[in-house]
Parts: C-alpha cells; structure tokens; sequence
C-alpha cells in the first residue's frame, strides 16, 4: 500500500465516524492559496482549510516552494493548530528544510509540523511497477527447465 492510499484510508474512517475531511494535493492548495491572493478571497479560502476535523495534504514538499507559498502554509498550519492533518510525503521531515526559502519561516512551520506529529516511515519498494498495464505483445515467460 502506498501513503496516498493509507492517508485517504484514515480519511475515509474519520468520515465513517462523523468527520468532516478534505484531502487535495498540497500543490493545489497552494494554487488555491495563491488564486485568493489574487482576487481578495483569501480570508475566505483559508477558512474553508481550517474548518475540515481532518485536512489531508498529499504529496507535500515535492519541489521548491515560493515565499508566497511558505508564508500560506504557515498561516494555514497555525490556524489548523490542534486539529488533525494528515501530511503524505516522499522526503523525509529533514529535507523539507531547503525547500522553505525564509529560515524562519521553515523553522517555525516545520517545528509545528514535526513536533506535534506521529511520523509513519514507509520503506519499501514503489507498488506501482506492479500496477502498470501489460503489453499485449509481450510475450509470456517461458518457465526455465532444470
């Protein structure tokens, strides 16, 4: 099983016991973020993050975050301070350091983020080579013979 499958799991067993959960990618957050800046309904978007019992974030910290982009998922970490939030992530808590563009910024988010936190570390192989589709013209291996 892959961390998208288990966080939409404990997702999906909140909303079985009452919860209100919203799961996105923290890419289109951000983009969602970044689009309240742009037409004045950021208060308004912020909200609508902070009001889920349980946010799920997936695929965090997949590239170089903008300032703009930093300074958001503070505020959105702050506000949800003390409610449950569900981080997916193919790097490790350490390196998400370099990827925040103000120290700062980085240090404070990232000491709510990691010291509140129950950390799952997956390792293993990806299950997604065993989910890729067969080629038709692929022929069969033929058993070996010893």
């Amino acid at each position: 099983m892959g961390k998208t499958h288990i966080a939409q799991a404990l997702g999906h067993l909140a909303v079985r016991q009452g919860a209100h959960v919203r799961f996105a990618k923290t890419s289109r957050i951000l983009a969602e973020l970044a689009g309240g800046h742009a037409d004045r309904t950021w208060e308004k978007r912020i909200r609508e993050l902070v009001r889920p019992d349980v946010l799920i974030l997936d695929d965090f910290a997949m590239r170089q975050l903008s300032a703009a982009h930093a300074d958001d998922l503070y505020e959105l970490v702050s506000e949800r301070q003390g409610r449950s939030l569900i981080i997916t992530s193919n790097r490790a808590p350490s390196d998400w350091y370099p990827l925040f563009p103000n120290p700062v910024v980085a240090e404070s988010l990232l000491d709510r983020l990691i010291n509140t936190s129950h950390q799952v570390i997956m390792n293993g192989p990806s299950y997604r080579p065993n989910k890729r589709p067969k080629n038709p013209t692929e022929k069969p291996a033929k058993p070996s013979v010893k």
